[in-house]
Formats: structure tokens, sequence, C-alpha cells
């Protein structure tokens, strides 16, 4: 009897580790995003030709992404890419859920839309890394691409 009860307990202690260990990857990958504030959808690599046109400029950004339910003030956030070219975000609350695109080129900033003003692109077409920097100086999010994603990530 002794020995039947023992079997059941380590039987039910292993289904309870494969049953634990099956969902880690899941719960790792919702717990990234859990802070609120994060890189969404990049388009790194401008459709068509590269000609530095204002309008082709700006076919280039980054969504950052308000996952919480609270407005976030982003102002002192910087979004920096593996160069060291930095976007600095003046006051700007991004509301609960919501998204801004940060546009390369010139433009008119208003809700959901900020624009850098460069006259030159900053992200690279064949690799390159968008960081998401805190004020503070420390880390925020990040994502990477290579040639094989094909202009456009999606970092979530």
């Amino acid at each position: 009897m002794r020995i039947r009860t023992m079997a059941s307990a380590v039987l039910a202690a292993t289904a309870l580790s494969v049953s634990l260990l099956a969902a880690s990857p899941a719960s790792a990958a919702t717990a990234r995003h859990q802070g609120g504030l994060h890189l969404g959808y990049i388009q790194y690599d401008s459709p068509g030709r590269d000609t530095r046109s204002n309008s082709s400029l700006n076919a280039e950004w980054v969504n950052i992404h308000n996952s919480s339910r609270s407005a976030i003030q982003l102002k002192g956030y910087k979004l920096k890419d593996d160069t060291g070219y930095t976007y600095t975000f003046g006051s700007y609350k991004i509301g609960a859920g919501k998204t801004v695109k940060v546009r390369t080129g010139k433009g008119t900033n208003a809700s959901g839309v900020r624009y850098w003003g460069r006259g030159s692109y900053v992200w690279n077409n064949t690799s390159d890394k968008a960081r998401l920097v805190k004020p503070s100086g420390s880390l925020q999010d990040s994502c990477s691409w290579t040639r094989s994603d094909r202009g456009t990530k999606n970092c979530h």
C-alpha cells in the first residue's frame, strides 16, 4: 500500500513538472511585454528605391506600443540604432493600448506620429537593432533584424 501511494505521488509530481515546463515558453513570451512599453512593427527598408526624398524617408518607421492600462509619458525616452543615431522624445504621452509611429523624415508631429526630422536613412537594411531606452539610460526594449526579414520586422 505504501509503495502504491508513493508511486502515485511521484507520477503526480512528474505530470505537474511536465505541464509547468510546457507552459514556460508561453509565459516567457508574454512576460517580455508586461512592462507596458515596447517596440512593435518596424519598417526599416523604405519600399522602392532609396531616393532620400522626404516621402521615402518617412516610409521608414518604428512603432512603439503601450500595452499597459495607463498612459506613459515618453519625455526623455530615446530610440537608437546600432550606429548611434538617436531620437529623443519631447513631451509626449502615449495612451493605454496606443501606438506611436516614429518616422525618419520631416513632418508635423501629431497624435500617434512623431518625426525624427532627418535628411538621411537611419535603419540599416541588411542588419540593425532598434533600442528603446528609458530616460534613466536603462534599456526598455530592443529588436534586431537581418536581410532575411525583407524590410519589415514584427518585434512583438
